[in-house]
């Protein structure tokens, strides 16, 4: 029995119907779930605060501190931060608590990279009252401490953001550029994730 042109005509908007109901039902379910529920989507985010946009630092060549009580320290190289990926610290060189905090956190951060260790540097930058030798010696060995006094020093320390600087340790990348701070007082494992990940993605360093 052949149809007729009402019943084609009648098949195809039932046709159109099913298919603007697969796409608008997940539509609306998705803004029904969305604006009228609590559920929210998960989302992948950095644990450190990203520097956005990235903060090109300037080459400056600033003296290093020796952590023994003899002999001149050389000066450090004007490519200090443009050689490998680094962890940095500010703060004065008699290393307070926060200071402590800080530095124990970029030290076993560095450490849980295990084979990747060696791609990244730890700069303490100090900005007065150098240094606790003694202490840095023995519990941050391989530690840069660059005096950041000078004029050279207080222009680099410009680029970094003072909100919480006591107790903020910043990822400076191979080229030289901030782009991130993470709050020492967290969880040490968000900075450790956030770093494996800059290294992953990362071919430079």
């Amino acid at each position: 029995m052949s149809s007729t042109p009402d019943d084609l005509r009648a098949r195809n908007l039932r046709m159109l119907a099913v298919l603007a109901a697969l796409f608008l039902v997940p539509l609306l379910l998705a803004f029904y779930m969305y604006y009228a529920t609590d559920w929210r989507p998960l989302k992948r985010v950095n644990h450190g605060t990203l520097i956005s946009p990235v903060r090109p630092l300037p080459l400056v060549q600033l003296p290093r501190v020796s952590l023994s009580e003899s002999g001149t320290p050389p000066t450090g190289a004007a490519d200090e931060f443009r050689t490998q990926w680094s962890l940095v610290y500010i703060g004065t060189g008699n290393c307070d608590e926060p200071c402590r905090q800080a530095l124990y956190v970029m030290r076993q951060t560095r450490l849980s990279l295990n084979n990747n260790m060696t791609r990244v540097n730890r700069v303490f930058l100090t900005t007065g009252s150098c240094c606790a030798r003694e202490f840095l010696a023995k519990e941050h060995a391989g530690l840069i401490v660059l005096d950041a006094t000078g004029a050279a020093g207080m222009g680099l320390l410009r680029e970094f953001p003072h909100d919480g600087r006591p107790y903020s340790v910043f990822i400076v990348d191979p080229l030289g550029n901030l782009m991130m701070s993470y709050d020492a007082r967290q969880n040490p494992k968000g900075l450790l994730e956030d770093l494996q990940k800059l290294l992953r993605l990362s071919h430079i360093g």
